[in-house]
């Protein structure tokens, strides 16, 4: 299988005009990577740069979802433009009356299909009222079969071994952390779930202080690609990583072929070894 150049963005939190101002921004970056990379991966919640300003974080809510149609058009736009496999972050879109966390995977030509996020962080739950998405899903790209796990998700196994159950080799995350403990939350993860599923998981974050933002007002994190910690992969499993709250594009070429060969053939074979049913409670152990 052909080899994916994958590019994965730290986004530094700007101060766009409007959708205009944003899809110029998101241009621009796509534009540095034309050429370098076959598949980009931006944060989560990247485009609520847009509304900040509004009165609170629930009025920057409200005024992201009216105008998420018209965002996501302006991704298709740059996607089309540039002929790039684009996951450009997450935004609160509206869904059967309620509103959840979609992250698009729009193809070259303008196709897409869409990612929720399915766990809730306390403040999504408790101060935007934002729900649960659908479950998780997987996208047949031309170097196979990917998922994408929103931040949080990614902190929980089950959802990213029911991607890799169905197929997936890569999982993307997008992420918006706003301090250390959350960036470290979501890089652990990221390389727990690479490790117990022999897998390749790339994180892409949110940087930058943006005090004119309810919802982006702080934020933490590093690009980086995690790989299984075996044969055929540095001894840490980091694939690439930038440095600590530095903006700009991490870019790391993926071999499909090498996680079937680890899957096959590594010293410890965790994707096969993971338990196939129910593991029973636990027993308590009597000292004598």
């Amino acid at each position: 299988m052909t080899p994916l150049r994958l590019g994965t963005l730290a986004w530094p939190v700007g101060r766009p005009a409007g959708i205009d101002g944003y899809a110029a921004r998101l241009d621009g970056f796509v534009a540095e990577a034309k050429g370098r990379a076959d598949l980009l991966l931006m944060p989560e919640y990247a485009p609520m740069e847009i509304v900040g300003g509004e009165a609170g974080a629930a009025a920057e809510l409200r005024a992201m979802v009216g105008i998420a149609p018209a965002v996501v058009e302006a991704m298709r736009g740059v996607a089309r433009r540039h002929g790039v496999w684009l996951v450009p972050g997450s935004l609160p879109m509206e869904s059967g009356g309620r509103v959840v966390n979609r992250a698009p995977l729009i193809a070259p030509d303008g196709r897409l299909a869409f990612q929720d996020k399915r766990m809730m962080t306390r403040f999504e739950a408790e101060s935007w009222g934002v729900s649960a998405g659908a479950g998780p899903v997987v996208f047949g790209t031309p170097w196979g079969t990917i998922g994408v796990s929103i931040c949080y998700d990614a902190e929980f196994p089950k959802h990213v071994r029911a991607q890799v159950e169905a197929g997936a080799w890569l999982v993307l995350v997008p992420a918006c952390t706003d301090s250390l403990h959350g960036y470290n939350r979501v890089r652990f993860s990221a390389q727990a779930r690479a490790l117990e599923n022999q897998c390749i998981v790339a994180v892409a974050p949110t940087v930058g202080l943006a005090p004119w933002s309810a919802a982006l007002d702080e934020n933490h994190g590093a690009a980086s690609v995690h790989g299984p910690v075996d044969r055929g992969f540095p001894v840490d499993g980091v694939l690439t990583a930038g440095a600590m709250d530095a903006p700009g594009w991490v870019f790391c070429t993926l071999d499909p072929g090498a996680i079937e060969r680890v899957r096959r053939d590594g010293a410890v074979l965790n994707h096969r070894d993971w338990p196939k049913g129910p593991v029973e409670p636990p027993a308590l152990a009597v000292l004598a």
